[in-house]
């Protein structure tokens, strides 16, 4: 389920965004910077038809792991390495039209939805595949999906049953069932409510709920007064109108229902916390027990509601924001129940137009374009691969890995986590910031972390998700249900930590601070992040700094606040926890100051945790390297670049990025992960190793003052 809180420690590399840009908030089922881009409930994911180029890039790049005609040498590396290292690259590949942005994780992506095709076009021809089947399942969903005809034969007619449930609604009682309904169906409606490890006894999982049912991505979209967010707003008001107008009512009547769910959301978005607020797990704990539930919220009928979602019976549950329930308790009197209705409809379309006719898919995708610049929507195919990575991730996965990964590479990575963790282990060792007692409990979490690399020792059981080739949008309900009776069946149960909380084939990787492990899915461990038979120094720039990344989450501003077990405990000293809450905030003020476009900055307690992440994984990494050369002679250069400077390279290329301004505003405002261009030269201005390899000077704009550098880890 989506956490109650917002952890940085949870999301990775680079970015996470919602599947939907329905959803208010990430999931903190923990994920990096992720390929995947969503425009609507279409989910968009990046393709890369514009650029020819594959994923593992030209015979150039196979040959080391880093191509020099991605460089741009009008530029120095000391001015600006970003456009030093990746210039080149960025003027090669243009934005496609079906993309809000286009990187090293979205070329892998697709490179990987290329793979996922092939499987699922055999699976959809197979007629072998036994009924019930994984092999049965992936191929009648993704049959389903791709079948557009259906889809627009069938047109609303299976939500008639649901929309006719909305109709009745008539009072209090009815209507919360109806949005205990419409979230066991996979819905935004209201908020949030799920299983979830109990962040101060990591053995148990609980009950847990917390702020949601925005239609536009996050609160400030509600509350910003800027010209941008008020043509947004406007361009959301007359999205919603056009929907309703879709479902068959007239044009007055769905500009009265738009507002009515405009009425709605921005009340419950007056009533969010801020992102950055999110974060912070102690703010956002709050286990009562059911009695208190009832003070809390006494218009919200929680015994009947986990009724209603068939969730098992339970003495206490985790009530992420008490003030957005107090907030949801006062609408359920203050907005009429027409009001409601109107709303629980609109949400019902938005979470499923993605599998409904052409004009729903159509109008949703206009609404991204308003909000995200991408000017095309992506081939089905395209579509339907990611949906079906999302509803049936591990069965899919499984085969997968049995065509794309090999022994070798999970032998390498392993080896290669093992030795990051071993420069980490001495990296504590020697900080002069942090007493002895601090280092040896920073030690003993350490050397807890669980390592996850490539696939899941068990796999996720389908046999209770029927999928058949009927109507699309039918199986996609079916699926969200059927994964909210799995996630709600885990209350109440020890912890299962073999769980993975992304499939084999994402491009990817992310550390769970209540599990306290590393995860590593086989999608991200290719070229160009890993290469078996690279150039170590480009490997470990990459794949190594993503390593040393999810590592120092379990050490950044969020995740150092939970212990080896993975349980919510303060382990610093307080002079250790002030010393290093300061250097944190010196990160902080640093990507505060990085300027988007003109007016529109970094939010730096909100990419805090990511930033912290960023310069303490490439400085594990390369004191990881450093070590790999330790006794031997030293390598010879390539391309005329030393293997220090080759390093700094494999650094820079997995951010290259070129990004639509519409895309980049929208995660300014609501992703925790910096703009890739800061996150390639902010940890490097703070890295005298990067300055000394290319001789940079201390004036140099690459190299901050010696009194405004930051360094934690």
């Amino acid at each position: 389920m989506t956490r109650r809180y917002s952890l940085a420690a949870l999301a990775l590399l680079v970015f996470v965004f919602p599947l939907t840009l329905a959803s208010q908030s990430s999931d903190a089922s923990h994920a990096t910077k992720f390929a995947i881009r969503s425009t609507g409930g279409c989910s968009v994911l990046l393709a890369d038809a514009a650029s020819g180029t594959s994923a593992t890039g030209s015979a150039e790049q196979a040959a080391h792991g880093f191509a020099i005609s991605n460089l741009d040498r009008s530029v120095s590396p000391c001015d600006d390495f970003f456009k030093f290292a990746d210039g080149g690259w960025l003027k090669d590949h243009p934005i496609p039209a079906d993309h809000v942005a286009l990187g090293s994780f979205d070329l892998l992506h697709d490179h990987n939805e290329d793979v996922l095709h092939q499987i699922l076009e055999d699976a959809e021809k197979d007629k072998t595949a036994a009924p019930g089947s994984n092999l049965q399942k992936i191929g009648d969903f993704y049959a389903s999906c791709m079948d557009e005809s259906q889809v627009e034969t069938a047109g609303l007619k299976p939500l008639e049953p649901e929309l006719k449930r909305i109709a009745d609604i008539k009072d209090a009682a009815t209507l919360q069932d109806e949005i205990a309904r419409l979230q066991r169906s996979g819905v935004n409606a209201v908020f949030a409510f799920g299983s979830e490890q109990d962040l101060k006894d990591s053995t148990e999982v609980i009950a847990g709920a917390g702020q949601g049912g925005l239609g536009m991505p996050d609160r400030q979209y509600y509350l910003d007064d800027d010209v941008k967010s008020k043509q947004l707003r406007e361009s959301y008001i007359q999205h919603v109108t056009n929907m309703f107008k879709l479902m068959g009512d007239d044009a007055a009547t769905s500009a009265a229902e738009s507002k009515a769910v405009l009425d709605i959301e921005t009340a419950l978005a007056k009533a969010s916390k801020k992102r950055e607020d999110l974060r912070d797990p102690e703010s956002n704990y709050h286990r009562l027990p059911m009695a208190q539930l009832g003070d809390l919220t006494p218009h919200l009928k929680w015994t009947s509601f986990f009724r209603e979602m068939g969730a098992p019976s339970m003495e206490s549950a985790d009530i992420g924001q008490p003030d957005f329930f107090k907030a949801v308790d006062a609408a359920f009197i203050n907005f009429p129940i027409a009001d409601w209705k109107t709303y629980l409809r609109w949400h019902l379309i938005n979470a499923t137009a993605a599998a409904l006719p052409a004009s729903f898919v159509n109008e949703n995708f206009a609404f991204a374009r308003a909000l995200t610049g991408v000017q095309a929507l992506r081939p089905r195919w395209r579509r339907c691969v990611d949906a079906t990575d999302r509803e049936l991730g591990e069965a899919l996965g499984q085969i997968y890995v049995e065509r794309n990964f090999p022994p070798e590479a999970k032998i390498k990575a392993i080896a290669m986590v093992r030795n990051l963790m071993t420069a980490l282990r001495g990296d504590l060792a020697t900080l002069d910031w942090m007493s002895p007692a601090t280092r040896e409990q920073a030690a003993k979490k350490l050397d807890a972390i669980t390592l996850k690399i490539g696939y899941p020792d068990k796999w996720r059981d389908y046999s209770a998700y029927h999928v058949d080739r009927g109507p699309y949008v039918a199986n996609l309900i079916r699926g969200n249900a059927f994964e909210t009776a799995r996630d709600l069946a885990k209350i109440g149960k020890p912890v299962d930590r073999t769980e993975w909380g992304m499939t084999p084939p994402t491009v990817n990787a992310y550390y769970n601070p209540s599990m306290n492990e590393i995860v590593f899915p086989a999608g991200i461990l290719q070229p160009p992040f890993f290469d078996p038979k690279a150039d170590d120094a480009i490997n470990y720039g990459g794949i190594g700094s993503v390593i040393g990344h999810e590592m120092t989450h379990g050490f950044d501003d969020q995740g150092a606040k939970f212990d080896g077990q993975g349980n919510l405990k303060n382990w610093w000293t307080p002079e250790d926890l002030k010393n290093f809450q300061a250097r944190g905030e010196c990160i902080a003020k640093q990507f505060d100051a990085f300027e988007i476009e003109p007016g529109l900055h970094g939010n730096g307690k909100l990419e805090e945790g990511e930033s912290i992440a960023d310069l303490g994984g490439m400085n594990i990494a390369y004191a990881a390297f450093q070590k790999t050369l330790a006794g031997k002679p030293a390598p010879a250069p390539i391309d005329g670049f030393t293997a220090e400077q080759r390093f700094f390279l494999g650094w820079a290329q997995i951010w290259e990025e070129n990004m639509r301004p519409e895309y980049a505003r929208l995660i300014a405002k609501v992703n925790e992960h910096p703009l890739n261009k800061f996150r390639t030269t902010g940890p490097l201005s703070n890295t005298p190793a990067f300055a000394k390899a290319f001789g940079c000077a201390a004036d140099s704009a690459m190299v901050r003052p010696e009194g405004q550098r930051c360094r934690i880890w």
